[in-house]
């Protein structure tokens, strides 16, 4: 009997991550016998992904940047298409990456209609759009979403959705040597080590890493021993290296995933970007400020679509804001840096706001202790299924 061929799809870097850690789940729980093809980014190539092309020009976000490469999105989804033709596997599983990937699966259901597809990660209908759940019902066979509250939005449009947990929620939170990271950057054990985690896209770079660096600046005055550290994600770290080089204050640059759980320990407090990385963060006991700025024409149109009055997740879970969030016009320096030097002077308010976002994260959790692992198994399942109906 040949091996399963599973084709995973990612197109930015916490989809390459989430791809990873069900790329290898698979690998185990098979004893090896399968074989992956499709699109990532190192992760999954270590994992034995071979991409064929840098998924990196496909990580925007906002509906202009989204538009400026939309030639390239047509483009990348006819050749997932033709991938899935010359590889022929019998599941597909399309992770994160909304707009990209809903055109992944057409493609492919266009090529290989016999292949099971399969979406990773469901759109948040529960913010905005809802009717994206009758759009996906109508792509793909069945939805694994990280998030509990997902499931009912899209089996109300029909679609099989199984809740198999964020493994962001496993992966994160022990092992990080505080102490020595600190050593490391020459805090002392009373000094104040700021976190800057601007995000993992091009796009988000450029329109918060300038309020990010004048926060950092305006608290560095007034704090002298005072220790700015800057997250960089894989995909944009040459540039934020390069970027970074030229401010007025020192800054210390944590590149790989093991400095980013050391920087994540040892950090007093956190600006960080909306997205994965807060989750990241509230596991390592940072207490944090959310910033986002989103282009000058996108922010009025997701300003009239959005339906939740916050967008960093556990703030969700919580019902309220337990970190802080500022966002658009209020994403500036000085504000950014008026709300985060409490946290650095405070340690009782420190701990109460870390405190806080555990407890939020916890909702999250939704009892599964192996979220990678119940997503394989969703997958060998399927593939099971596949198996047995086509006789093979």
């Amino acid at each position: 009997m040949s091996d399963p061929v599973v084709m995973l799809v990612a197109a930015e870097p916490s989809g390459d991550a989430l791809g990873a850690g069900l790329a290898a789940s698979l690998r185990a729980k098979l004893g090896g016998r399968v074989r992956f093809v499709g699109i990532g980014g190192p992760l999954m190539a270590a994992q034995g992904v071979a991409s064929p092309f840098d998924i990196a020009p496909l990580s925007v976000l906002g509906v202009f940047d989204a538009l400026r490469v939309w030639p390239l999105v047509r483009r990348r989804a006819r050749e997932a298409g033709e991938l899935a033709v010359r590889e022929a596997p019998q599941v597909a599983v399309m992770i994160d990456s909304w707009g990209f990937n809903l055109r992944v699966a057409h493609a492919i259901r266009r090529a290989r209609r016999e292949v099971f597809l399969i979406k990773y990660v469901a759109p948040q209908v529960w913010a905005t759009r809802p009717g994206r759940a009758r759009t996906l019902a109508g792509a793909v066979d069945e939805l694994l979403t990280i998030h509990s509250f997902d499931a009912a939005w899209f089996e109300r449009a029909g679609l099989r959705t199984q809740f198999v947990g964020n493994p962001v929620l496993a992966r994160v939170g022990g092992g990080a040597d505080r102490a020595a990271f600190r050593a490391a950057i020459g805090a002392g054990p009373g000094d104040p080590v700021l976190l800057l985690a601007p995000g993992s896209r091009r796009g988000e770079i450029e329109r918060l890493l300038r309020p990010f660096e004048a926060a950092a600046a305006e608290l560095a005055a007034n704090r002298p021993t005072l220790k700015v550290v800057v997250l960089a994600a894989e995909a944009v770290a040459d540039e934020l290296a390069a970027r970074a080089a030229k401010w007025s204050i020192p800054v210390h640059l944590a590149r790989s995933g093991k400095d980013h759980a050391a920087a994540m320990a040892g950090a007093t407090a956190a600006l960080a970007c909306s997205g994965t990385v807060t989750t990241e963060l509230a596991l390592a006991g940072a207490p944090m400020v959310v910033a986002y700025r989103l282009g000058p024409f996108t922010y009025p149109i997701v300003r009239l679509l959005i339906r939740t009055p916050y967008i960093t997740l556990f703030n969700v879970a919580a019902g309220r804001a337990v970190a802080p969030e500022l966002l658009q016009g209020d994403c500036t320096g000085s504000r950014l840096a008026a709300a985060i030097a409490p946290l650095l002077d405070d340690p009782d308010l420190q701990a109460r706001q870390a405190k806080a976002q555990r407890s939020a994260v916890e909702k999250m959790r939704g009892g599964i202790a192996d979220p990678s692992g119940a997503a394989a198994d969703a997958v060998i399942a399927r593939l099971r299924v596949q198996r047995d109906s086509s006789g093979v």
